[in-house]
């Protein structure tokens, strides 16, 4: 008997559209991923991960792919925001941004980032992360219940 491997729910928050895209169309052939939910903003993933607003019938995301320069709310109050939570803790948080500097990454250890991955600029490089990403995460991380 074969057990059926789970399918993932992943949260993209990342306002550039072009990175959306290309991150969308990177995982769309993946076999693990069930859906990719895509929020532009802080507020807009607060909202959904809290089920307000227009996300009240939202799912809860096994994997969130964060960007830390964010419209309304940054990356980094989010993150903090979600790893105080008992409810949200679990849920791995992935840091996908275009900032190298060693304050951003410790600053986003400090509030329990699970990985932080700086974009490569080259195309080729970004898919190549993105692909990572999802090997990963996706294939051989064993990530808690949807429950937490």
């Amino acid at each position: 008997m074969t057990i059926s491997p789970k399918l993932l729910k992943i949260l993209l928050v990342e306002d550039s559209k072009s990175d959306a895209v290309l991150i969308q169309e990177t995982l769309s052939s993946s076999r693990l991923l069930d859906e990719l939910y895509v929020v532009r903003d802080g507020v807009d993933a607060t909202n959904f991960l809290y089920q307000t607003g227009s996300y009240t019938n939202a799912p809860r995301p096994d994997l969130i792919l964060l960007d830390l320069n964010l419209p309304k709310k940054n990356g980094q109050e989010l993150l903090a925001e979600i790893k105080a939570d008992e409810n949200l803790k679990t849920i791995p948080v992935v840091i996908l941004s275009t900032s190298s500097t060693e304050a951003d990454i410790v600053k986003s250890y400090q509030n329990h980032v699970n990985c932080y991955l700086v974009k490569p600029v080259e195309l080729d490089q970004f898919v190549h992360v993105v692909e990572a990403i999802e090997h990963f995460w996706l294939a051989l991380a064993e990530l808690p219940s949807s429950q937490g």
